[in-house]
């Protein structure tokens, strides 16, 4: 299977947003294997709106929570069991983009973290990071929580208004690819989502046979 797992520095920084944009772009699958939150759109319905893909490539959640919390927490307070060995990921003859929830640190249960699923799964990880104050720091120890664990990291994905400095010196600590930087848009509609999307991103970047798992 070949694909990218799409996880962030921190929650409510753009992620669903590049995803759903990488997702349309590759004319690929996209799965979002656990849902914290069901008040007004959930992630896999953003990503239906504004990637364009058939309804049929939005694969269905394996854990739909309630609570708008760490997954571990969001299933306790419905008397759910998270089983991350049974968090497969779902066969199909697209790429496949994952979707986390948040960080590569948030607890599924409260002895298995994203990051320890991430790294059975296998696929290479897209760094989402936000460009404003603070990000160096967040993103650097995104990157080192990964690569303790082995996990393959394909690039960082800036979300935000420009920061060169920030944005060239994670990339430099960091020892990792800077894909891009998806700004900010006053309006997000699938038309100007792919054409922020094209304008900041190389396809082939995506691409390259010798950067599949």
């Amino acid at each position: 299977m070949t694909g990218y797992i799409v996880t962030g520095t921190d929650t409510g920084i753009g992620k669903t947003m590049f995803a759903a944009a990488l997702a349309g772009a590759l004319d690929a699958a996209y799965w979002k294997p656990v849902q914290s939150g069901l008040e007004g759109e959930t992630d896999s319905q953003v990503v239906q709106r504004l990637s364009g893909l058939a309804p049929d490539r939005i694969l269905p959640e394996a854990y739909r929570l309630a609570m708008p919390a760490s997954p571990h927490r969001a299933a306790e307070a419905e008397g759910i069991a998270i089983d991350p060995d049974a968090l497969v990921l779902p066969a199909t003859t697209r790429p496949l983009v994952v979707e986390g929830a948040g960080g590569p640190l948030v607890p599924l249960t409260r002895r298995r973290l994203f990051a320890d699923v991430f790294a059975a799964w296998g696929l290479p990880v897209i760094l989402c990071a936000r460009t404003s104050l603070g990000t160096i720091n967040h993103t650097l120890l995104a990157i080192e929580a990964l690569s303790r664990r082995g996990i393959a990291l394909h690039g960082v994905a800036f979300i935000g208004d420009a920061n060169e400095d920030s944005e060239q010196i994670i990339a430099d600590l960091g020892g990792t690819r800077r894909l891009g930087r998806l700004p900010h848009l006053p309006e997000v509609t699938p038309v100007a989502l792919k054409a922020a999307f094209a304008a900041a991103f190389t396809l082939d970047d995506f691409r390259r046979e010798d950067l599949r798992p």
